[in-house]
């Protein structure tokens, strides 16, 4: 009897590996440890045990102690495991050391999300951009990383003499990142075409941190089907769509979610995805209330905002999916104090937010809650826009 093999491939075992500091807590550590398995979901792999250690700093060569490396190691030989995540960025010797005590693939944080760019880019635009990154990002490590890179280059007269094969790789790498920062200014010089086109509309971008529900919002308001799903980094292309509400035009961008420790490689790459905010007239910043982090999302959503140099704009604080908002009961003789863990909706919305300036808002995106408000605040702030910029062009309202 003929056996039959099966072609599909099986998800890779991932151990996740942090170090907890002076500056990261193990209760913060262990927050951002579920995200890193969220990413590693979201890559394909299916994220396994947890590795933790206290440290003042991380090791410069080997990230975690000795000791741990050590422990790490057992493990993974005793469970099969092909894929070690760590939760920072490694440097290249970093990298080398610890691969040469695991021997299974390493992979820190960065490369862990440019794979997930590469995985979900659609257009030949955000392909190019993931692409250059991913370059930046190989480069000072390819004296761990070198495998013979495809000669793109070469010939009689090409090399130099006594030039090494990784030198050769260097000088290949160097080349194609010049040649696709060259492409990216050929797609910018197209993306300002199209957006000095749209000159006589206010435009709205929505911002966020990843999978807070923008590109839901996106299909709501522009009754449009942007791709939307319960995984990180969903959206990486720009959508642009024009919306009317109560006869009120306007253009509405989606663009891409913001994310811990963001690597500085992909922010440059997407200079022109993220240009689309800078040149925005109001922002609609997208909070996920119902995540258990949802203040350090915004400190971080508004700190990348802040490099980007996207200060002073008029914002919308949309705090979405109050359907997932859950909270455990107090007991009544309970005088403990009140923790994000126990504290009601009603005295959420009571707290710090009700004493911000910028207009905020309380909605689920899925079951349409508040949604009438929402298109209402919208229409308020999008109008005092155009007023200000058209005034001999208020026939709309």
């Amino acid at each position: 009897m003929q056996k039959s093999f099966s072609t599909e491939i099986k998800p890779e075992k991932a151990i996740l590996v942090g170090v907890a500091t002076k500056t990261t807590s193990f209760e913060r550590l262990s927050e951002y440890l579920e995200e890193l398995a969220f990413l590693i979901d979201t890559a394909g792999g299916i994220p396994d045990k947890r590795f933790i250690q206290n440290l003042e700093f991380p090791d410069p060569k080997t990230y975690v102690g000795t000791g741990k490396l050590a422990e790490i190691a057992e493990y993974i030989e005793a469970n099969e495991i092909s894929l070690a995540v760590f939760d920072d960025e490694l440097s290249p010797s970093q990298l080398r050391n610890i691969e040469k005590e695991l021997k299974c693939k390493i992979l820190d944080r960065t490369n862990l999300i440019l794979d997930i760019f590469a995985k979900r880019a659609r257009t030949s635009h955000a392909r190019t951009q993931v692409e250059l990154a991913q370059y930046q990002y190989l480069l000072p490590r390819l004296t761990r990383m070198w495998t013979h890179l495809e000669r793109q280059r070469g010939g009689i007269g090409m090399r130099g003499p006594g030039e090494t094969e990784i030198e050769t790789d260097r000088r290949i790498v160097r080349d194609k990142i010049s040649l696709l920062k060259e492409r990216l200014i050929s797609i910018d010089k197209q993306k300002i075409t199209q957006r000095k086109n749209r000159e006589n509309l206010i435009r709205v971008a929505l911002v966020g941190y990843t999978n807070v529900g923008k590109s839901t919002i996106m299909n709501l308001l522009s009754k449009s089907d942007v791709f939307a799903e319960n995984k990180l980094f969903a959206t990486l292309d720009t959508t642009v769509r024009k919306v009317v509400i109560d006869n009120l035009p306007f253009l509405l961008t989606d663009t891409v979610g913001f994310i811990r420790k963001l690597p500085h490689g992909l922010v440059e790459s997407f200079k022109s995805t993220l240009d689309e905010v800078r040149e925005a007239d109001i922002l609609i910043h997208v909070v996920d209330i119902s995540h258990p982090d949802f203040e350090e999302q915004i400190h971080i959503v508004n700190q990348t905002l802040a490099e980007i140099q996207v200060v002073d704009k008029p914002t919308l604080i949309i705090f979405n999916k109050i359907d997932a908002f859950t909270f455990t009961q107090k007991e009544e003789d309970d005088l403990t104090p009140s923790t994000k863990e126990n504290i009601t909706l009603e005295e959420l919305q009571k707290s710090w937010m009700a004493k911000i300036n910028t207009p905020c808002l309380f909605i689920s995106a899925t079951e349409k809650e508040n949604y009438p408000e929402f298109k209402e605040l919208i229409y308020r702030e999008v109008k005092e826009m155009h007023v200000k910029r058209f005034p001999f062009n208020n026939f709309l309202y």
